[in-house]
């Protein structure tokens, strides 16, 4: 109860802030989300890898989630493929289960579980994901739509790939900001966590428990936050990690589904329903499995 008070209860007032609010208003969400990903997110990735270094750490973070997003496309598919998805269907449950929400949930539950030396490592670990849904993730959701070329040119087309790019370069090459430009930046970078955790509210205001389909729901569920985790735990196990930044992976791991793909679905229709309905089910369910997971720790 101490932990789920101190740690998981601050971030869902957050998310019910959204909530109340689209509850209220009926606001129309697709402008919203190409908001936030067209240019919040690609601010915010800016900022984290202009600057925070690059060292054996990011390298663990790099290689463990690599080997965690693989093992779970290979899940999601088997899964699908034995219950006869459409492509469509095999999508959205894809985006479902592959992508943890490291951003707008995972910052805040490690730094009320762990403090700032748990975000330091979170941090990088949440942009890496971020860089993951922003190719396979956006891929996959576009792919729902047409052939292989379009949802090619769909992630090119992503702005926060290529801040991504400019910001390793000007950190490579010591490039310095003008100050007053870089404050600038971190203002609206500051915005993008809050803003995409009210955005996660909203669309969970929409979601209705009567088009739920609890059978497919259920499994993207265990996937999502059983399998996974016990994947991250394994994966940890391959390398000699701090144990500290093995909790964080492991614990990001065990997340809900990501809120950005809720936004990639909306702004894509790769089954938005489906996929929030996912996004409402994991996050609540999550109260519950990451009060167990942390008082593991």
């Amino acid at each position: 109860m101490l932990i789920f008070v101190d740690v998981i209860l601050p971030v869902f007032f957050i998310f019910f802030t959204g909530f109340v609010l689209q509850k209220i208003f009926k606001l129309d969400l697709k402008p919203i989300s190409t908001l936030a990903v067209y240019l919040l997110l690609p601010f915010l990735v800016f900022d984290v890898f202009y600057t925070t270094p690059m060292d054996l750490s990011f390298y663990y973070i790099v290689v463990t989630s690599l080997i965690i997003m693989f093992l779970l496309i290979v899940f999601g598919l088997i899964a699908s493929g034995i219950l006869h998805y459409s492509k469509t269907e095999r999508n959205a449950f894809l985006l479902s289960t592959i992508f943890p929400n490291s951003g707008n949930y995972g910052i805040p539950i490690i730094l009320f579980a762990f403090g700032k030396q748990g975000v330091a490592y979170a941090m990088p670990l949440m942009i890496f994901h971020a860089i993951l849904m922003g190719f396979v993730g956006i891929y996959i959701a576009a792919n729902g739509q047409g052939s292989v070329k379009m949802a090619l040119q769909t992630v090119l087309k992503q702005p926060m790939n290529y801040a991504i790019i400019l910001a390793l370069f000007l950190q490579k090459f010591q490039i310095q900001i003008p100050v007053n430009f870089m404050k600038s930046i971190e203002l609206i970078s500051n915005t993008s966590i809050p803003i995409v955790m009210i955005i996660l509210g909203m669309q969970l205001a929409n979601v209705t428990v009567r088009n739920m389909n609890w059978g497919r729901i259920s499994l993207a569920t265990f996937i999502r936050l059983i399998i996974s985790p016990v994947l991250a735990f394994l994966a940890c196990l391959l390398f000699p990690i701090d144990p500290l930044l093995r909790n964080v992976i492991i614990v990001m791991a065990a997340m809900p589904s990501a809120a950005n793909t809720t936004l990639y679905a909306i702004q894509f229709n790769a089954k938005p329903q489906f996929v929030s309905s996912c996004t409402l089910i994991t996050t609540v369910v999550s109260a519950l499995s990451l009060d167990v997971l942390l008082g593991w720790f």
